[in-house]
């Protein structure tokens, strides 16, 4: 059934509501916002999550959240694995279902927990026949994906409601990332500086990010934390490093809550289109994000604290944006970015000189 708000038809009050979103980093962040919908709306429901495992600690102590469902990567590979599952699924008994990432092991999780309404997206959103197990539809209209996410609750008639993370975290995340923090030395604000991406397509090029790092210096007396994940991030870290002058550190190797907490210290964070810099987003920490194969209009960091810079897409072609040419990202130069530094710290410096100011209503700039 395909959902329009025209319709007279509202879901009733469930009392079990299992959203299904099983990764990457960013896309389980850009879902948070619905969890905190929901439990506002429905202060009284059992609301559990089904997520991968290697993504599972960004939702540990979620204060909205009441139960996680951790399941592997690949559990549909086994038949075994999908018995497991649907076991577990159907201790749960979930009333309903919100199918966040629109595939096919998703919307068949979904199908398989035994909820009577299954909620997920209509058109192009509905992706690898997902269409078929999910039985309400809602075809989204918004440009980011974090609101198109949220019309998914529109068959509950909750719209219009705020964007809110609350990523959690624990004490001892934090005292980590303080620890680093005082053996780096830093006796000033620093700034995040992520090199890494999932995609090649996505990645800015090692001596530009070295020279953002020593604009921050000389201009605003920022060191940057550069920070990284795995053997192939690491050796682009140290590049930026070595060619910074001196203005940059390599990070310690973090978990993602430990980055997180890491994020809520810096001053700025400076990455491309992946995990880390949405994990940013969702902690309040000012990001500029860099965009080339995908739109910066869909998965542009939110909110008016942010800047997006996307110089070239590939909109309109039948080019994958995994396999973009490097161009794309190519066609940012340091100069987009040292201006976009420019304009977030020149802002942030106004708010701790007068709190109470406001500038107009941003989401990023493209």
């Amino acid at each position: 059934m395909s959902y329009s708000k025209d319709k007279w038809f509202e879901l009733p009050t469930p009392q079990r509501i299992l959203i299904v979103r099983f990764s990457a980093i960013g896309d389980v962040t850009h879902g948070l916002p619905v969890l905190n919908a929901l439990r506002t709306r429905f202060p009284r429901a059992e609301i559990a999550w089904l997520v991968e495992d290697k993504t599972a600690s960004l939702l540990y102590g979620h204060p909205s959240l009441d139960r996680l469902i951790i399941t592997k990567k690949r559990w549909m590979k086994s038949f075994e694995e999908i018995r497991l599952l649907r076991k577990r699924l159907h201790a749960f008994a979930p009333d309903v279902t919100i199918d966040l990432q629109g595939l096919f092991k998703s919307s068949f999780a979904a199908w398989i927990s035994g909820a009577k309404h299954r909620i997920g997206f209509a058109g192009a959103d509905g992706r690898e026949g997902s269409r078929w197990f999910n039985n309400i539809r809602v075809a989204p209209t918004e440009n980011h994906v974090i609101e198109r996410n949220l019309q998914l609750l529109e068959p509950f008639g909750i719209d219009g409601c705020s964007i809110d993370f609350e990523l959690p975290e624990c004490d001892a995340d934090r005292r980590t990332a303080t620890r680093i923090h005082k053996e780096l030395g830093f006796d000033t604000d620093f700034v995040i500086i992520n090199v890494g991406a999932g995609w090649t397509s996505k990645l800015w090029r090692e001596d530009r990010y070295a020279a953002v790092t020593r604009y921050l210096k000389e201009q605003w007396n920022l060191p940057s934390l550069v920070v990284w994940a795995g053997d192939a991030e690491k050796n682009m870290a140290g590049e930026v490093v070595r060619r910074s002058d001196g203005h940059a550190v390599l990070a310690p190797q973090t978990s993602l809550c430990e980055l997180a907490s890491l994020s809520r210290m810096a001053t700025l964070f400076i990455g491309s289109d992946t995990g880390p810099l949405h994990i940013a987003v969702a902690v309040g920490t000012p990001c500029i994000g860099l965009y080339g194969p995908m739109p910066a209009k869909r998965n542009g960091p939110y909110g008016h604290r942010h800047r997006a810079i996307q110089i070239e897409s590939i909109e309109g072609t039948r080019i994958k944006p995994r396999h973009a040419p490097r161009d794309l990202m190519d066609a940012i130069e340091v100069r987009h970015v040292c201006e976009a530094c420019d304009d977030i710290l020149g802002k942030e410096t106004v708010l701790r000189e007068n709190p109470n100011y406001t500038f107009p209503s941003r989401r990023h700039v493209a």
